[in-house]
Order: structure tokens, then C-alpha cells, then sequence
């Protein structure tokens, strides 16, 4: 980093992260407090293992007093699954793991072809998982900056008997009152760190000292450009007639699925240096890396209203 950029990195405040922070705990009580059945939403990436340390916080290490959830495609970075593994069993934490895979197997998901992304149907996964443990609160670790259909999102989102979500049907949050009733079959979304920003994020991460999946951080890595996107170049994700392979230094802002998640330039290797990337920053992390996000304008939303997260 120039000179400029260590300026601008000394003079950033960081004191409103105590605030995001207590909202969180908060938050987190609340739902240890008002449901029968919660569970966290796990994918060993940074936002849920910030919502992690927080839960750390408000509970005390070792004492999280609900289990961990992961809904896993089978096609995830193996950097991250093996983190989720390692971070979970390091906490003594109940880790459940449903897959696609398995959704396939009994004929609930069926792919329209062999190579499709297996990343929408996870939602068919998700709402077995639900059925099958009586889930009635899943935390998840979704920020209103990601994405228009997320920022219309409440902090406790209703979902209907079906697992659906109905944007005209969400109940006021006034003063921080939660509505929790709940219908036979029904369940919320809730959605703890909803006002932070990704900027926070790393910030915290680099005040915290969290330890995330190397992925993020700066790595060479073969890349083929496609509309705009880096596409890293795996068996899943080979390259196509007349791309051109390139290795990059690059790293990822998001996780996901390997065949709709994208990583971007960067020789950051620091949470300090992104946090000075991500102040330059004019494209939201999902859209600078997300191909499943480029099919429409409103294609996450509608995942939404089909029970995505």
C-alpha cells in the first residue's frame, strides 16, 4: 500500500463496530430466548464466522445453544468445506450437513441438465432439513448491501407454511419489538448483522482476528474471462471454445457454490489491505462475483420467494 492508502487506513474509525456488535448479541439472545427449535446457518464463510464470534460472545465459547447448519451443494471450495469442518469442531459445536446430493438421490431436486448449477436447488435441501429437525428460526448471515432483494429483507423474516417469503406480508420492526408468533409450520430467517456492510465486516474480522479460509486472501489461480466475471478454471468449471486461460492473482469477496462464484483481482493478503480495497469498491461483493446473480434483475429475489436464504 502507497503511502496515501496507510493514511487513509490509520484515520478509519472502527468505533461503530461496538454498536453492530451489541446489535448482533442482542439479536442472537433473542432468538435462543423466543424459539423452540434454532439453528445457525453455517458455511465456514466470513459473514457466518462473524456471526460465529459474536454468538461466541453472547453465549460464551463452548456454550452456543444451537446447532450449526449447512446446506452443502457438493460442489463447494474444498478450502472452505474443510474450514467449516475444523472451526466447528474446534468450538465442540453440533454441525448437521444435508445435501444436494442427497435431495437428487430421493428425486426431490432434478437437474435440467448434468451441468447445471446446483446452487438454486438448495433451497429444496433447506426446506427438508427444516422439516426434518422442526427448525423454527434459521440465523443466517445475509447484510442488506449485498443485494436489492436482501436490503427489503426484515431482521426477522417470515416465512409461510411453505417456507416462502412474502416481501408485502413482512412485520414492522419498531424500536427493535420482534414479532415472533408463529403459525403450525412456519419458521423466521433472522438475519443478525442485516445493517452491516461488507466494509464492516472486514473490519471486524481485522479487529477480531478471525481466522477465515485462505481463498479469500490473495492466490494465484487459472481464470478464464466470461461477461465481465474471472471464472476460475476447475473440472466443474472448464473453459469454453476460444477463452483464454490466464493465471491471476485474485481472491474471492464471496463463497459459494464453485459454478456461479467468481473471484476478483487483488494482491491483498491482509483483512487491512481489503478493507482498503473494499473502500474503493463501486460493485457489491454478489455483483462483482456472482454469475447466478447476472441471469435477471430480480432472479434473487425471486430464490427468495422459493425459500432460498
Amino acid at each position: 500500500m502507497n503511502a496515501m492508502t496507510q493514511t487513509e487506513l490509520r484515520t478509519l474509525s472502527n468505533s461503530h463496530l461496538d454498536a453492530l456488535e451489541e446489535e448482533t448479541i442482542f439479536i442472537l439472545r433473542e432468538v435462543a430466548a423466543a424459539f423452540e427449535r434454532p439453528t445457525l446457518l453455517f458455511s465456514g464463510g466470513k459473514d457466518s464466522l462473524v456471526m460465529l464470534r459474536c454468538a461466541e460472545k453472547a453465549f460464551g465459547a463452548g456454550r452456543i445453544p444451537y446447532p450449526l447448519l449447512m446446506i452443502d451443494t457438493g460442489h463447494n471450495f474444498q478450502e472452505v468445506t474443510d474450514f467449516r469442518d475444523a472451526r466447528a469442531k474446534e468450538l465442540g459445536a453440533e454441525l448437521i450437513v444435508r445435501s444436494v446430493e442427497d435431495s437428487m438421490k430421493r428425486g426431490t431436486v432434478r437437474l435440467a441438465h448434468p451441468g447445471e448449477s446446483r446452487n438454486v436447488h438448495q433451497s429444496v435441501t433447506l426446506l427438508e432439513a427444516i422439516e426434518e429437525f422442526g427448525f423454527d428460526a434459521l440465523i443466517g448471515g445475509a447484510r442488506r448491501d449485498e443485494e436489492k432483494a436482501r436490503a427489503k429483507e426484515r431482521i426477522f423474516s417470515h416465512r409461510d407454511s411453505f417456507g416462502q417469503w412474502q416481501p408485502k406480508a413482512q412485520r414492522p420492526e419498531l424500536w427493535t419489538l420482534f414479532n415472533h408468533r408463529l403459525q403450525p409450520g412456519e419458521h423466521f430467517r433472522v438475519f443478525p448483522i442485516s445493517n452491516w456492510t461488507e466494509l464492516d465486516v472486514w473490519q471486524y474480522i481485522a479487529r477480531e482476528k478471525i481466522a477465515l479460509p485462505a481463498i479469500y486472501y490473495t492466490h494465484k489461480r487459472e481464470v478464464v474471462d466470461r461477461r465481465g466475471l474471472w471464472v476460475p478454471v476447475t473440472a466443474l468449471t472448464p473453459p469454453k471454445d476460444g477463452e483464454t486461460v490466464e493465471i491471476r492473482d485474485v481472491r474471492f469477496r464471496t463463497v459459494g457454490d464453485i459454478t456461479c462464484t467468481c473471484p476478483v483481482e487483488s494482491t491483498a493478503s491482509t483483512p487491512e489491505q481489503i478493507v482498503v480495497e473494499t473502500l474503493a469498491a463501486d460493485v457489491s461483493e454478489r455483483g462483482a462475483t456472482r454469475m447466478d446473480d447476472k441471469t435477471s434483475e430480480a432472479s434473487m429475489e425471486k430464490r427468495k420467494k422459493d425459500g432460498y436464504f
